[in-house]
């Protein structure tokens, strides 16, 4: 076994590693880039190596720096995680270069299955099924348009390279092939460097079922069972479950086999998924997609399952070692789902967000189990994925095991970061979910449902009202109605993304007891508690899953010029100015475009609300943070 093994990554799955390599009594070496400089896995790890600038590129793509790491420190090893290097060919063989050993499969494995035609081609040789479809290098525009009406429409153009749902177009009819098959290689060329396309079937009502599978050196396979991938939004999976409610055993076994046949048509070592499209109308039918060559995002739902730990079998196998257990020794017991928290804002189109975190709890107890890069006071940039945490639950069915997550959902608290928990449970509660009548759409479909609950905006107020405004400038200065004799009402004028409120509160009107970070608020007979963090003029509130952040705008420039107004313009995300469009100093009107902020290859246009004169407070290229002020609009044009 090895020494010193060197994470090539960040975040929860650095973590992750970590753990594990702790466990076996391994030297652990984190990578970190300027914007991880204060992060979790650093402190976790014995040995932290600065790589360069928060740029992915100066960073964790930066495999020369990476490796000089691993010489530097004596890691025998580099684990790659998932994302960033971790299917790159090119790096394994510098790896091996250098003398390090890539804990991974073969070079040849990577770049077989790193192209998706070359993939389907390497397993249809084992008679694995593939979706029906024209997969052939080089295909020009007129070959897919051609073969289009053969396969039967609706029909899916693909990228041969990459994943993640970039470059994909569902194409109805045969007079939409042809801007179909336009945009998809613009996209394949831009995300990829590679614009080759092919064309397959599209299956309808589509479930995602993968399969997790280990093999070592001798040629010894195993799968480990299944996972459901199939709620995703925009090609992007939410929640994963081990085993698939889906299919019955024969199918398991069939669909387990597809997978180790998969495995070794290309002499795969260490663990891999390789992944299927199932129509919910023919359960027993399905199609190889792809395989992915590392390990992946929703592993511990397999772990939970069957008390195997994936990374220390990608350890022990690149360290030469045997597999110990057969296909029979591989037993599932119970139920397992995963949440994946965000930094997002499902209301206003899950928008990235970040910014500190002010308070954190993480979720504990009996079959619940967290992978996170969280802490409190961490900072969360726009620089890289927004994923903050996994949240898994395991019980001995599916139901309960939805219960304990829904349960432990109520107690995840990243007060400070907007995220997408509340948009979890409200999916997990869906009748369809808990029947597990699942496919790809399922969200698309019924996102509109979901109904997000209200800001509340008198509970903030009694909080603030109870913390006091300006405590610390005596009670002549306060802005709370205290004053000599009886008591005046407290107006609050408050704001939550784009909900406005005025709460007038009265003594007795309720009370509020405040212990630490907790407040529990009792308006008559009803009593609520909220987990809360105030920073500035900011007050961010948590109750049972649903949190917001609610801005005390007596302490902002909140009167405009121009009635009904707002002279400030806020980015409603943490991300880089990426356009200018209006002067500093110059006249707008309502409605026109003053500048564009850009995080996560997401664009968000900032308007004027109102006729004034623009004062802009950043220029092109600043970084900016979320709910900060780029802008301000004041004074009419016709003055």
């Amino acid at each position: 076994m090895f020494n010193t093994v060197l994470i090539a990554n960040r975040g929860e799955i650095a973590c992750r590693v970590i753990r594990t390599l702790r466990s076996l009594g391994i030297r652990s070496v984190a990578v970190y880039s300027d914007a991880d400089a204060d992060a979790k896995h650093v402190r976790l790890a014995d040995v932290a190596v600065r790589l360069g600038g928060a740029a992915a590129a100066d960073s964790y793509l930066n495999a020369g720096k990476i490796i000089a790491a691993a010489l530097a420190t004596g890691a025998e090893a580099i684990h790659p995680g998932y994302g960033f290097l971790s299917e790159n060919s090119a790096f394994a063989t510098a790896c091996a270069d250098a003398g390090i050993v890539f804990i991974g499969p073969s070079v040849e494995a990577l770049e077989i299955m790193g192209d998706k035609i070359s993939a389907k081609a390497q397993v249809s040789k084992r008679d694995v099924p593939i979706v029906p479809g024209l997969s052939e290098p080089g295909l020009t525009d007129e070959q897919l348009a051609a073969a289009a009406p053969g396969i039967g429409f609706p029909v899916l153009i693909k990228p041969s390279a990459g994943g993640g749902g970039k470059g994909m177009h569902l194409v109805h009819e045969q007079s939409e092939l042809a801007g179909a098959i336009a945009a998809a290689r613009r996209e394949a060329a831009s995300s990829f460097g590679d614009d080759t396309l092919f064309i397959e079937r599209f299956v309808q009502h589509p479930r995602h079922i993968e399969v997790q599978v280990l093999a070592d050196n001798e040629g010894n396979t195993v799968h480990l069972g299944e996972r459901e991938c199939s709620l995703q939004r925009r090609h992007q999976k939410v929640i994963e479950e081990a085993p698939s409610a889906l299919l019955d055993e024969a199918t398991r076994a069939r669909i387990g086999q597809a997978a180790v046949d998969t495995a070794k048509s290309v002499a795969y070592r260490g663990a891999g998924t390789v992944e299927f499209i199932v129509s919910a109308d023919a359960p027993d039918e399905f199609f190889f997609m792809e395989m992915n060559t590392r390990l992946q995002v929703e592993h511990p739902v397999t772990e939970l399952v069957t008390g195997i730990d994936l990374v220390e079998w990608q350890l022990r196998i690149a360290a030469g070692e045997s597999l110990d257990f057969g296909q029979d020794d591989v037993v599932l017991t119970g139920h397992a789902i995963e949440a994946r928290v965000y930094a997002e804002d499902p209301p206003r189109g899950f928008l990235p967000t970040g910014g500190t975190v002010l308070s954190l709890v993480e979720p504990s107890g009996d079959g619940i189990r967290v992978d996170s890069a969280l802490l409190d006071g961490l900072t969360v940039s726009s620089d890289y994925d927004p994923m903050l945490a996994k949240v898994i639950a395991w019980a001995p069915d599916r139901a309960s095991a939805i219960q304990r997550l829904q349960a432990a959902l109520d107690d995840t608290v990243t007060l400070g970061i907007t995220n997408n928990v509340e948009f979890l449970k409200l999916l997990l509660a869906k009748p369809d979910v808990v029947a597990g009548r699942l496919d790809t759409e399922l969200i698309e479909r019924t996102l509109d449902t979901l109904a997000f609950r209200a800001p509340d905006f008198v509970a903030a107020a009694m909080i603030l009202d109870a913390l006091g405004t300006r405590p610390d400038a005596g009670p002549w200065a306060r802005h709370d109605g205290w004053r000599v004799g009886a008591p005046a009402a407290s107006v609050y004028r408050l704001r939550s993304g784009d909900e406005t409120a005025t709460v007038s509160l009265l003594a007795g009107d309720g009370t509020v007891e405040l212990d630490g970070s907790t407040a529990r608020v009792r308006i008559g007979d009803t009593s609520t508690r909220f987990r809360f963090a105030r920073k500035d003029d900011r007050l961010s509130l948590a109750q049972d899953g649903a949190a917001w952040t609610i801005t005390d705008l007596r302490f902002e420039r909140a009167i405009s010029a121009v009635a009904g107004a707002n002279p400030e313009l806020r980015s409603p995300m943490p991300g880089s100015v990426v356009a200018v469009f209006a002067e500093d100093g110059a006249p707008v009107q309502a409605g026109d475009p003053v500048l564009s902020i850009e995080a996560m290859k997401m664009e968000h246009v900032l308007k004027a609300s109102g006729p004034g004169i623009v004062s802009l407070l950043v220029q092109l290229g600043d970084q900016v943070t979320g709910d900060q002020v780029v802008a301000t609009i004041e004074g009419n044009t016709d003055e």
